[in-house]
């Protein structure tokens, strides 16, 4: 038979197993698989299912009470910052085969026998198997849950099981009605010692703690979401509510359950109580038989589909059947990747790059104007937007999916008239971006312990570059001019108010802010400030040109005379002023490396690039302690445009070390804390292979081969597949030539 005809017969096959409502046979590559055993009980970091709208948070009988949180949904309780309110819990399922409920038996590998549960990263669902061994009774358990990506406001839990007895048994399929958390502090006016103290006297620290136990909850906790009402109908096997993030917006929720076929339950019951809207189903089961039960979820909310009627929605789903949605799902995720990053010779770091993208695909929207919160969906860093999303996600997503990474660029454009105003409160013309913005309202939502950062203005200036990045890599000159221009327009314009004007040495120069190297607060002359400012001028007067508007004249003087600190005797340049003592001890050591890093670039000769590495790499040893992931991703990047492929392979593989908490690769934001879910790190390590390793550079000559490409040692390729670029897509592959040096291949795909 011939390779074709072979295989127009496989896809009809799949069309006709589709049409039957079976899921299609996905078989993952193992480096998109995660399994945690029993082994990891003790020591298990939660991780998240979600598609960029709701998650919930993963647990290890794959069935307890889970925390879930919706994009942009946030509390404002007056005195606190905003922060995510988490929403009625939805993943939860309970089973009591007469000895005790399963959620509330201790995990022992005595008692969850043979366990093991996997991520599948290529198919975003995860499975849990087990048997269940408890008071005489053993059930063998497998549940399966996933949220759709195919349909963004479904998702499903199925548990399935095969009990070793006969008798009856109770299920339990909750929606889990969460208590406003407590102690709940100020923070919109507390201090920093203030804080610490509060922390303190209620019982807890900031300190960091052993896996699995999660870093600085004093201050991440989640938000509240009050249920207005709630009620289930238990002869149509139905739950629904609605509620209302603390003077924030409305949501709704609704499940329906799907029983066994076949099975005709004992009794069902409808229980409310303050914090459990449930059905609770008594049903006789037989040895060996296989029974599965499926709880179907559609959530909504204000601002994104609150004309869905969600019970309708959960009740179609059951109708369609779990196995239709999750093939929908997992085609929709195979799909994505389409788009993919692959690594020949080092399994390690072909895993960690797929968890990276994994996470960032699970966070990213497509059609919205919502930002990337620093650590995903939960409530860490109060699921504020830091200059993260633009500077680390955005370019990150910009090459493989650039339509997820355009609603990063979309809500500054959406957010510009809080900027205005913030700009107005300081005294400085144009928009002035906040250091923490509120995802929904883009309000400036800094905890008050954290004031000083007003000073990190950096910030305006990184949103800049991306908003540019953007029309370089798609071309769209009538998006630059309807939603980039007014955002450029206001950054440059802010800058001019900004400077300083220094008439002895005929410079420019920028006073009282903080540097990225955060411990350096009202500093004069950040090198990072001031160059990132004057990249986003000449943007500025670029698009103007593009779009047919008129750039003021002093945006190009100002840029031309831009001061950046330099030492002509050591030729290298100075983190900042040189008037400022460089002594304290921070997790950086020095900011010159994030010169190097490639959405700014500053232009530099070969010998200041390396000079400026290795004072980076002296003062790490000096100055620095427990270096934030960053600064790991920083250093290899750095590296590979010294054309240090071995030095670059070792940061790369230092990257591996200790930020990735098992068993899901969980990034953390240092090795020692375990402040998690830090999507920068996870953005930082796909940019040093996208940008680090191939040399490659967004620049106005288009996707430009800027630096040799470098392959570590033992490395045998690295390919980017699917890179859109310019309106074309391409992969791009790194591999060795004949004579053993990296070089660059573009292939262009149809």
């Amino acid at each position: 038979m011939k390779p074709g005809r072979l295989l127009v017969l496989v896809f009809r096959c799949a069309l006709l197993l589709a049409a039957a409502g079976a899921a299609p046979a996905f078989a993952s590559d193992p480096s998109f698989l995660f399994t945690a055993t029993a082994r990891d009980f003790g020591s298990y970091f939660p991780s998240y299912l979600a598609n960029g709208y709701f998650s919930t948070m993963t647990s290890p009988r794959g069935t307890e009470p889970n925390a879930a949180y919706m994009v942009a949904f946030m509390d404002y309780k007056p005195g606190d910052i905003s922060r995510p309110a988490a929403i009625p819990g939805w993943s939860e399922i309970d089973y009591n085969p007469g000895g005790g409920w399963l959620n509330r038996t201790r995990l022992d590998a005595g008692i969850f026998q043979d366990y093991a549960q996997t991520l599948d990263m290529q198919g975003a669902t995860l499975t849990t198997r087990y048997r269940f061994a408890y008071a005489n009774k053993a059930s063998d358990v497998q549940v399966t849950t996933f949220v759709s990506q195919a349909s963004p406001h479904l998702a499903a839990t199925q548990i399935a099981i095969t009990p070793r007895f006969d008798g009856p048994v109770q299920l339990s399929f909750p929606l889990r009605l969460w208590s406003e958390h407590q102690p709940r502090f100020p923070i919109a006016s507390m201090g920093g010692e203030e804080m610490i103290s509060a922390v303190i006297a209620s019982g807890q620290t900031l300190d960091n703690k052993p896996v699995p136990t999660p870093d600085r909850a004093p201050v991440w906790y989640p938000g509240y979401t009050q249920v207005l009402s709630a009620d289930g109908d238990a002869k149509a096997l139905t739950l629904a509510l609605k509620g209302r993030a603390q003077h924030g917006l409305g949501m709704t929720e609704a499940a329906a359950i799907g029983l066994p076929e076949g099975l005709s339950p004992d009794a069902v019951k409808l229980e409310r109580t303050p914090t459990r809207l449930s059905l609770q189903i008594t049903a006789t089961l037989h040895k060996g038989r296989r029974y599965v039960f499926t709880k179907y979820l559609a959530l909504s909310r204000e601002g994104w589909g609150e004309d869905q009627d969600v019970l309708a929605l959960a009740t179609a789903a059951r109708t369609t059947g779990f196995e239709r949605l999750l093939a929908d799902h997992q085609a929709a995720w195979h799909a994505l990747w389409q788009s993919d990053i692959v690594i020949d010779g080092n399994p390690a770091v072909q895993k960690a790059v797929h968890s990276d993208l994994y996470y960032l695909l699970s966070n990213s929207t497509v059609g919205t104007a919502w930002p990337m919160g620093a650590c995903a969906l939960t409530p860490n860093y109060a699921g504020h937007a830091f200059w993260d999303s633009d500077s680390w996600v955005f370019p990150a997503l910009l090459l493989l999916h650039p339509e997820r990474a355009k609603p990063i660029v979309m809500f500054r454009d959406r957010t510009t008239e809080p900027a205005r105003a913030r700009a107005r409160q300081y005294g400085v013309e144009g928009t002035m971006y906040p250091w923490e913005a509120d995802p929904q309202t883009g309000v400036d939502v800094t905890p008050h312990f954290a004031w000083e950062v007003y000073r990190e203005v950096h910030v305006n200036a990184d949103i800049a570059i991306a908003q540019w990045q953007y029309y370089l890599a798609t071309g769209d000159k009538a998006w630059l001019k309807t939603h980039a221009w007014p955002v450029l327009e206001g950054i440059a314009t802010f800058w001019t108010s900004r400077v300083t004007y220094d008439k002895a040495h005929d410079r420019y120069e920028i006073h009282h802010v903080t540097s990225p190297d955060e411990a350096y607060n009202d500093v004069p002359n950040d090198s990072f400030t001031n160059a990132a400012a004057r990249k986003a001028l000449d943007i500025a007067v670029k698009a103007a040109g593009v779009v047919g508007a008129k750039a003021d004249p002093r945006w190009s003087e100002i840029a031309s005379k831009m001061y950046i600190p330099f030492d002509a005797t050591g030729q290298r340049h100075l983190d900042f002023d040189k008037s400022v003592p460089h002594d304290k001890i921070t997790w950086m050591g020095s900011s010159l490396a994030w010169l190097m890093y490639p959405n700014l670039d500053l232009p530099m000769s070969a010998q200041v690039r390396r000079n400026d590495f290795q004072f980076q790499l002296d003062a790490l040893k000096s100055h620095g302690d427990d270096p934030n992931e960053m600064m790991m991703v920083m250093l290899a990047v750095g590296a590979a445009e010294l054309g240090d492929a071995k030095a670059a392979g070792a940061w790369i593989d230092r990257n591996l070390v200790g930020f990735l908490k098992p068993p899901f690769n969980v990034r953390t934001e240092t090795a020692a804390n375990n402040a998690g879910y830090i999507l920068a790190t996870s953005a930082g390590f796909v940019q040093s292979m996208l940008y680090g390793l191939t040399g490659l550079r967004i620049d106005d000559e288009g996707l430009s081969e800027k630096y040799a490409p470098v392959l570590p040692p033992g490395w045998n390729g690295l390919t980017l597949k699917g890179v859109h670029f310019g309106g074309q897509r391409f992969d791009i592959r790194v591999e060795r030539g004949a004579d053993g040096k990296a070089q660059l291949v573009r292939k262009a795909l149809p």
